[in-house]
């Protein structure tokens, strides 16, 4: 009973978001359902208490010009500031990140960080996070244009991407950053539309790694292959953006998720 009750709400999360682009109003981690923002929220009093970042101003499900890479608002999107908690997650976790019902003509990578905080994510100053890449998908088969691209899996997998959280990081607070880049005009330098959000995690870990990262105004260039190509061709190859993988990555097979079997409770952090 429990279990239904939590896949209506994830599902009634979804449909106030269901217009324009889209936007990442859910997230389960091992099975647990963590409620992501709506731009709704900001009208509600007291303000919910969210890992996820906020960000008001994207009333429109819009995106992130492709040509404001090196601006502040690439971070997180649009105005986005931190959430209030942290989401608690254990290293080697699965995480399902539920997306609105995605437009099939956006095709694109699929691409996740994470951005240790150094202290409580909740204060942070977004511009001095540095991510690194802990997954990410581009171009599985590009022989049919526009071919078939990470956000086309996640589509197929009722709009929700899974990653694992690495288990060899560090013990600590962190910002997810995930995102999806659409590529559908991207023939034109700076044309290419991010969609970014974040979430604060409080990571329970026995490891040690601190991977390096880089900022998150400094992980693209406007002329990098992957975000000036013209997908209406047979592609071969596809670079995937932004910095390598980080070598503790793990890659997880994309599948139809799990329907949650509980909500979560939030955290200060570590």
């Amino acid at each position: 009973m429990a279990s239904k009750s939590v896949f209506a709400l994830a599902a009634l999360s979804l449909l106030h978001l269901t217009s324009a682009h889209g936007q990442v109003p859910g997230i389960i981690v091992d099975g647990v359902f963590y409620q992501g923002y709506n731009p709704n929220m900001q009208y509600q009093k007291p303000v919910p208490t969210l890992g996820a970042w906020s960000i008001p101003q994207d009333q429109s499900n819009g995106f992130v010009d492709g040509t404001k890479i090196a601006d502040p608002d690439i971070i997180c999107h649009i105005g986005a500031t931190p959430g209030n908690a942290s989401i608690p997650v254990k290293a080697g976790a699965k995480v399902d990140l539920q997306w609105t019902p995605w437009p099939d003509s956006h095709h694109g990578p699929m691409i996740s960080y994470l951005a240790n905080c150094n202290g409580p994510c909740e204060t942070v100053d977004k511009t001095q996070l540095s991510f690194f890449k802990i997954e990410a998908t581009g171009l599985i088969d590009g022989s049919k244009p526009p071919g078939f691209w990470g956000v086309d899996q996640m589509i197929q997998n009722n709009n929700t991407w899974s990653l694992t959280i690495p288990p060899a990081i560090a013990k600590g607070n962190y910002v997810l950053r995930h995102e999806t880049i659409a590529l559908h005009e991207a023939q034109t330098e700076g044309k290419a539309q991010y969609y970014p959000f974040c979430f604060n995690i409080a990571v329970d870990s026995e490891g040690v790694d601190t991977p390096d990262g880089v900022k998150g105004t400094e992980l693209y260039k406007a002329d990098d292959p992957g975000l000036k190509i013209n997908i209406y061709q047979t592609l071969t190859s596809y670079a995937i953006p932004g910095p390598t993988l980080y070598s503790g990555a793990v890659s997880v097979s994309q599948t139809m998720p799990s329907v949650p079997t509980a909500t979560g409770t939030l955290v200060p952090g570590i």
